[in-house]
């Protein structure tokens, strides 16, 4: 009987063996698979930040409008420090753009209307305060055609423009009958004017740049056709045009056309436009034409309007035959020169259109008639000095061939891969990573919508990503309700913001070590994915938060994605800047390191019981 038990007893022990074998093999099956999704890396430190940031999807950040500040009921365990408000005489204050610096620098080209940053040392270290009785800007489109007298003060233009229609003060609100200088009947009979010459209603257009853009009643018409216009006026005696623009909902930036590259790339817009915007063309050999002739796509349209087009007609009320009649001819001269076909000249508005490639221009190998650009990179514009030179086009194999490839027309580019992409054109990037990153962040957007359910209701008008990459965050909550300003940073890795332009959204350079090109509180939603690594031993982190806090909006929303150790330190940062804050998990699960801050302005202005930094 003996061994009879011993045989029950081996298969048993048989049994058993198998079983824990299994049991091992699935275990490190599964544990295979965890590792490989991301989620073992740094697993048990992930753990231990999620249970100490409280890491879950919180109901009471509130992201609603009230016009008052929602009191902070957090307590910290660490220290916060506090940033004290700034004296009211910076309520609108723009550090790059400081009346009183920039009256040191040349007047010759523009220079002292150009970027002129505070030094390190004459940096505020306070918070913007917004004027009294600031409240919510009307929502798009109402805002179109008025803003609130509280929030920009300044009653000049009603004034100096009265006659061309560019705004009116009535009770407690501007209103903007959408004139302009050129056009005081109103800007949708003038663009129904280019519409008949340009084709803007079927899509080809949809970027554009208005130079000297006033209060940018053109680029606020243009969205109605779905035309994006990227608008841009000098900080001068015209106080606050390009903060009329952005409370009315309207794309816009500080800058001027002076001594420096504009701050966009080659070949980015379809369209460009001048209307009375007192840019001397002619001057210095074309030098401002031939900057044009570099953001202008091949195809791509420039239309000028007012002095000096139709000088003849028009010389006796201005007064300036002979300058008109010569200024006219040099901006001719230079077109042809850029081999620009003009396409129409009716009443005062004169159309050219670009070439769309070199091929079919004999000036491009004669070095007697015009200088070809030095540099080898179209892109690398941030503080680089302005040439009379041309910007050369990507060659092409065929006289009617697309230098830099075709654009489909809008919105079918948004999505598509762009060519600059689809070329190998920017190191890194291919047709399956552009394809797979883009579906990435519509999977990011959809889990930002399960916390802030605003996000694309109209709520937030102004929004800016701040390190756009190929723009896939803008084009997955792309809406006529909205509109991003996506900024590539200066210092990222690679130049993308090309791409972005050839997906029919609008973009700039900015270093985010100084001050944005824009007045304070234009922005209701900024998105930051990967800044504060990537600025890392670059510049202070709270330079960079406080530079967002002038720009955001009271109420304005934060959204910043980046690895959780980063995330701790802006928590305890904007802690001491009136933001309400809330982390939260990567929607994959708490053990990915990455995570996601959220975060609200409180509503507060100047005088409110607030004790003021000594600046």
């Amino acid at each position: 009987m003996a061994p009879k038990a011993n045989s029950t007893e081996n298969r048993t022990r048989s049994s058993i063996s198998i079983f824990i074998v299994i049991c091992m093999c699935c275990f490190f099956y599964v544990l295979g698979a965890w590792q490989k999704s991301g989620f073992g890396k740094g697993d048990s430190i992930a753990v231990e930040i999620t249970k100490r940031t409280d890491c879950s999807v919180l109901p009471n950040l509130n992201f609603q409008t009230h016009h008052s500040g929602p009191k902070s009921t957090q307590v910290l365990s660490n220290p916060v420090k506090k940033f004290k408000p700034c004296h009211y005489r910076y309520t609108d204050y723009t550090p790059c753009q400081d009346q009183n610096r920039a009256m040191k620098f040349p007047r010759e080209n523009m220079n002292y209307r150009e970027r002129h940053c505070a030094p390190q040392n004459e940096k505020l270290y306070c918070l913007i305060p917004a004027p009294k009785g600031y409240v919510a800007p009307f929502p798009w489109p109402k805002s179109r055609d008025y803003v609130p007298y509280a929030n920009v003060p300044y009653k000049s233009l009603t004034v100096e423009k009265a006659v061309q229609n560019w705004v009116q003060y009535e009770g407690n609100v501007f209103k903007f009958p959408g004139g302009g200088t050129q056009f005081p009947q109103g800007a949708d009979k003038y663009i129904e004017q280019l519409a008949s010459v340009i084709p803007i209603a079927n899509g080809t257009v949809r970027t554009a740049l208005d130079t000297g853009c006033g209060v940018a009643s053109w680029g606020a018409y243009l969205l109605k056709r779905n035309v994006l216009a990227m608008s841009f006026a000098p900080r001068d005696s015209h106080e606050a045009q390009v903060q009329f623009a952005l409370e009315r909902g309207v794309p816009a930036v500080i800058g001027v056309l002076g001594t420096i590259k504009l701050p966009y790339p080659a070949r980015a817009f379809d369209m460009a436009h001048c209307s009375r915007c007192l840019i001397p063309w002619g001057a210095n050999n074309g030098m401002y034409m031939m900057e044009v002739d570099r953001v202008l796509r091949p195809g791509g349209y420039w239309i000028l309007s007012g002095p000096p087009i139709n000088w003849r007609t028009n010389y006796q009320a201005w007064q300036r035959k002979k300058d008109l009649e010569a200024e006219q001819q040099k901006i001719e001269d230079v077109a042809s020169l850029l081999c620009w076909d003009k396409v129409s000249e009716k009443g005062e508005i004169a159309i050219w259109r670009k070439r769309v490639n070199d091929m079919s221009c004999p000036n491009i190998n004669d070095e007697d008639k015009l200088s070809k650009c030095l540099s080898t990179d179209p892109d690398a514009v941030w503080y680089e000095k302005m040439e009379a030179c041309l910007t050369p086009l990507p060659q092409v194999n065929d006289p009617d061939e697309v230098s830099g490839g075709e654009i489909k027309t809008f919105p079918a580019r948004l999505n598509s891969v762009p060519p600059r992409v689809s070329t190998n054109s920017i190191p890194g990037y291919t047709t399956e990573s552009f394809q797979k990153d883009n579906n990435l962040w519509k999977k990011h957007v959809r889990a930002y919508k399960r916390v802030n359910k605003y996000l694309d209701s109209g709520r937030y008008r102004n929004i800016m990503d701040m390190n756009a990459g190929l723009g896939n965050f803008a084009a997955a909550i792309e809406s006529p309700k909205l509109w991003v300003m996506n900024v590539v940073p200066t210092i990222a890795d690679m130049g993308t913001l090309g791409a972005i332009y050839e997906r029919g959204l609008i973009g700039i350079y900015h270093d985010w070590c100084e001050g944005f090109s824009t007045y304070p509180r234009t922005y209701d939603l900024i998105h930051a994915n990967g800044v504060f690594t990537l600025y890392k031993n670059k510049c202070k982190m709270e330079d960079i938060l406080l530079e967002m806090d002038r720009i955001l909006r009271p109420e304005g929303a934060v959204i910043v994605r980046d690895h959780v150790d980063v995330l701790i330190k802006v928590k305890s940062i904007a802690s001491g800047m009136r933001w309400n804050t809330r982390m939260v998990d990567h929607e994959d699960g708490p053990l990915v390191p990455e995570k996601v801050l959220f975060a609200v302005k409180q509503y507060w202005v100047a005088g409110e019981n607030n004790k003021t930094a000594t600046a």
